[in-house]
């Protein structure tokens, strides 16, 4: 059949040019991203105005819970972006990925047990007794293993649209202030209120959680496996309110579970590398330590994992807190009204080494700062992705 058939009328048009198949226009497309993305970017950019005017992280924060149309605005962008522009490029889901798969290899292909196995000597060693007296667990006794308990336990908070849902690995729980899907339960997690831990077997948590009622205001401590922030805490205005959500990541894990972040950076990776190396002191600081760390263009996704029970006493005089700032949280009203329009400004190579002189110990390859291994051995595969939303600094 002559591809030049007009597939309306039946008949044939002799044309001499040459057939030429039409290219979609992306423009639209791209057009429609972006605004979506502006309404995201807008609303982080609101939030931290207001903080420097009025001051109560608090109060700013009830307020913008109750603003139910910028809200409803923020949930119908991200979910637009998730099911259009994202899916589409493969932007955002190596993300997800990347989640799924650090869990697997954490609590079902021996990690754990690696990790508190080398735990185990390093105390030994600190109380000065040699590697060979060193007496290590059969992995069947290590707390929290998730291979005879079923489902790995799974909190994406700030889901919005369920990312893990369709991971038969994981019993999801999602939460978000203004749900995108109905399968995401309404929550504020910063004012999430915490009970004892459950003294049940594993199948009855499971049955449990299968049965929580929306909204949730209150959860047992202890109740999951994983903590996800998945561009999370760049949304909150005030480093405090960020702080606040690992302290009850922390309380809501297991021992030896794993917090998952993701957070926003378009820069490259040593740009911000003294910004990284402070939030890993105070995030290890309320009882975890990091187990895996790679930049993608335009994130960082970190995995700390909880090797104590209680957090360190007396840390927010220590500023520990203050230690979870991102860039945006020393500009100015004006400076955030000008980033709106104006392109970022680059660092010369001079400032930006300068910024990460003592960040060393990240090496330009993806690493696993608690094995001292390149982590592209164990989640093969991975590249660097686009991400169209996240705020560029």
């Amino acid at each position: 059949m002559d591809l030049r058939d007009n597939v309306e009328t039946g008949e044939t048009e002799n044309h001499t040019e040459l057939f030429y198949v039409p290219i979609p226009d992306e423009a639209p497309c791209k057009g429609e991203q972006e605004k979506l993305s502006g309404v995201v970017k807008n609303v982080h950019r609101k939030l931290r105005r207001k903080y420097r005017e009025v001051g109560d992280f608090d109060k700013i924060w009830r307020e913008h819970c109750k603003d139910e149309q910028t809200l409803s605005e923020y949930a119908l962008a991200m979910k637009n972006l998730a099911d259009n522009h994202w899916t589409k490029n493969c932007e955002g889901e190596g993300r997800i990925e990347w989640c799924r798969s650090v869990c697997q290899e954490y609590f079902l292909h021996g990690g754990m047990k690696r990790m508190v196995q080398k735990d185990e000597k390093s105390a030994a060693l600190t109380m000065g007794l040699t590697t060979d007296s060193v007496s290590v667990r059969p992995y069947g006794t290590i707390p929290s293993s998730i291979s005879n308990l079923g489902k790995m336990r799974l909190l994406d908070v700030g889901s919005c649209f369920n990312p893990f849902l369709k991971f038969d690995e994981f019993l999801t729980v999602g939460i978000d202030i203004v749900p995108a899907v109905e399968s995401v339960y309404k929550c504020d997690f910063l004012n999430l209120q915490l009970q004892q831990p459950l003294q049940l077997a594993s199948d009855a948590v499971e049955a449990f959680l299968r049965q929580l009622h929306n909204p949730i205001d209150t959860l047992p401590a202890q109740l999951f496996h994983v903590v996800v922030f998945s561009l999370l805490l760049s949304y909150f205005p005030s480093p405090y309110q960020r702080w606040i959500c690992c302290k009850k990541a922390h309380e809501l894990l297991e021992l030896h579970g794993l917090l998952l972040i993701i957070t926003p950076d378009s820069s490259h990776q040593n740009r911000h590398a003294l910004m990284m190396r402070s939030w890993r002191v105070a995030v290890e600081s309320l009882g975890f330590k990091r187990y895996k760390y790679v930049k993608y263009s335009h994130m960082h996704l970190i995995a700390f994992r909880k090797v104590s029970l209680a957090t360190t006493s007396d840390l927010v005089s220590r500023n520990y807190p203050e230690m979870l700032y991102i860039p945006q949280d020393f500009h100015s009203n004006e400076e955030e009204e000008e980033c709106a329009d104006v392109p970022v400004q680059v660092r010369s190579e001079f400032e930006d080494d300068q910024m990460a002189w003592g960040f060393t110990e990240l090496p330009d390859t993806p690493y696993d700062s608690d094995s001292g291994e390149s982590q592209s051995s164990s989640v093969p595969g991975f590249h660097e992705l686009e991400d169209p939303i996240l705020l560029h600094s």
